[in-house]
């Protein structure tokens, strides 16, 4: 029974990843909090549960979509090359970070990034072109810290891959391919973080890996991959606008609810 449900979040997970163009780790995070609090977790892992193992189910679902970016030839690997060997020193250090913050200021930590993001997306807010692509250090700067932060939200990195792609004058569809390419060592090295994080954590669930809770990495890998499809497909059909504010409402509504 408990499968079936991580069956459903990830169908659900990966036709609003799809339908919305943002990564899923921003929905599947705060379900897994829920899903794992009604299950009486533990309250001091179940939040780090939630962000390891959403990274782990970014590592299947950012495969699919690294492979589709490549064959259309959209990816910026020397860039991509550049700001993973920020991303892996970030993402391992955004893990310790994670592991040292208490489950409830993680929490409120996610949600008030929520918030930030419902803002962002609400009124359709983006950094305007200033500049060529920055040099090798720069890159790998950048990479740091959005590998930092994006373990720490439980993220593939693309709210924050983007719009710096974006700010330093790539065109949008190169900057979303070359931020998927990105996303896989992100989900990579922040699930191993959380592996071994968590991995003396007495309080675990059984079949954890560290903060990372099997079943749920199984059950959503599972189906977000495919329904994500699903999602990009219903996303040309239905108005754009209409669904960014719809998607910025659940985020806010998520991010208060954490802070409250």
């Amino acid at each position: 029974m408990e499968f079936l449900l991580y069956l459903l979040l990830g169908a659900c997970a990966g036709v609003l990843a799809g339908l919305f163009g943002v990564g899923g780790g921003m929905i599947i995070v705060p379900v897994l909090v829920f899903s794992f609090a009604a299950q009486g977790f533990a309250p001091e892992v179940l939040t780090h549960l939630a962000v390891g193992t959403s990274l782990a189910t970014i590592v299947f679902t950012s495969i699919n979509s690294v492979i589709a970016h490549h064959k259309r030839g959209a990816v910026i690997w020397p860039v991509v090359g550049w700001m993973t060997l920020g991303i892996l020193v970030g993402t391992v250090l955004g893990g310790l970070t994670a592991a040292a913050i208490q489950g409830p200021m993680l929490q409120k930590i996610i949600g008030a990034f929520a918030i930030a993001m419902a803002i962002q997306m609400g009124f359709n807010l983006r950094p305007r072109a200033a500049g060529a692509i920055p040099g090798r250090g720069a890159l790998g700067a950048a990479g740091g810290l959005i590998g930092w932060a994006s373990a720490i939200f439980g993220i593939g990195g693309g709210s924050l891959t983007v719009p710096f792609l974006v700010w330093r004058s790539v065109p949008m569809q190169q900057a979303v391919a070359t931020s998927a390419a990105g996303g896989l060592p992100i989900a990579l090295a922040g699930a191993a973080s959380f592996m071994a994080t968590g991995w003396s954590q007495p309080a675990l669930p059984e079949w954890s890996l560290g903060f990372v809770y099997l079943p749920a990495m199984v059950g959503i890998a599972a189906t977000s991959m495919f329904f994500a499809r699903l999602g990009a497909h219903l996303a040309h059909r239905l108005p754009a606008l209409v669904l960014r504010r719809l998607f910025a409402l659940l985020l806010l509504g998520v991010g208060l609810n954490f802070l409250l």
